[in-house]
């Protein structure tokens, strides 16, 4: 067993306590997500909490593809986040992550600072009557432009992966979390849009959002709607799809 384990400089300090968080990652801590995919736990070391997240443990044939072609979700989080965040671009702060190799990637572990967040954007999805929703949409369709200015194409741009804080003045700090499918490229208009494509905006988002990124893409808001909506409608009608279909596979099951 090969193991390959990188520490931020400014927490070196608590090197060994981070990799006894790993060793003991099932007991240790508390469960912020226990099912699915990945399994993401809040532990404390001095006072003070982390968030270590155990990616899933990949296939035969993704494990050959980490070991030798490409970079373990892990490793791709630790380094994209401290890519956003020399760019100007609030996610949790990147502490550590630990790769384990054994005839391939076995285990894989990326630890963040923990945030204390007041919600997510799905909540603005499922609470129209949310306090502030139209400022907060307003506000995120500036944030999105300013990923999108820094040439930041943050290709799970999606509810669940935008944390957003109340700041005392009502403006609002959005950090980007699950890092690990992002290109950093030029963007033009329609990738732009695009890129909203998978937050599931409803018509009244949209009519708050794009007149926001128009003012500051330089475009008409009827440009930047059109787009939107068009891109948006798209991808949710090829997901109502597929949720069609797995319930008609598990009826007929």
């Amino acid at each position: 067993m090969k193991e390959t384990f990188r520490v931020h400089p400014d927490f070196k300090s608590i090197a060994p306590e981070i990799q006894t968080a790993i060793n003991s990652f099932e007991t240790a801590g508390e469960f912020l997500v226990e099912e699915g995919r990945n399994q993401i736990k809040k532990i404390a070391i001095e006072g003070t909490y982390y968030t270590f997240k155990k990616f899933k443990t990949p296939n035969a044939f993704q494990r050959w593809v980490y070991q030798y072609f490409r970079k373990s979700k892990a490793k791709r989080s630790y380094e994209y986040a401290i890519r956003l965040i020399e760019s100007g671009i609030k996610t949790p702060f990147p502490v550590a992550y630990q790769e384990c190799f054994d005839g391939g990637l076995r285990e894989s572990f990326y630890i963040s600072r923990y945030v204390d967040y007041d919600l997510d954007f799905r909540v603005l999805n499922h609470n129209p009557n949310y306090p502030r929703r139209k400022e907060i949409l307003a506000q995120f369709a500036a944030f999105t432009f300013e990923l999108h200015e820094k040439e930041i194409n943050f290709l799970d741009h999606s509810p669940g992966n935008t944390l957003i804080l109340n700041k005392e003045d009502n403006t609002y700090d959005f950090y980007l979390i699950d890092l690990n499918r992002m290109r950093f490229e030029k963007m033009s208009l329609e990738k732009r849009m695009k890129n909203f494509r998978r937050l599931w905006l409803s018509k009244t988002m949209i009519n708050i959002m794009a007149p926001v990124y128009a003012k500051l893409y330089g475009a008409t808001s009827e440009k930047i709607h059109e787009l939107m909506t068009a891109y948006s409608r798209a991808f949710q009608k090829k997901g109502n799809a597929k949720k069609l279909r797995r319930r008609k596979r598990k009826r007929n099951g």
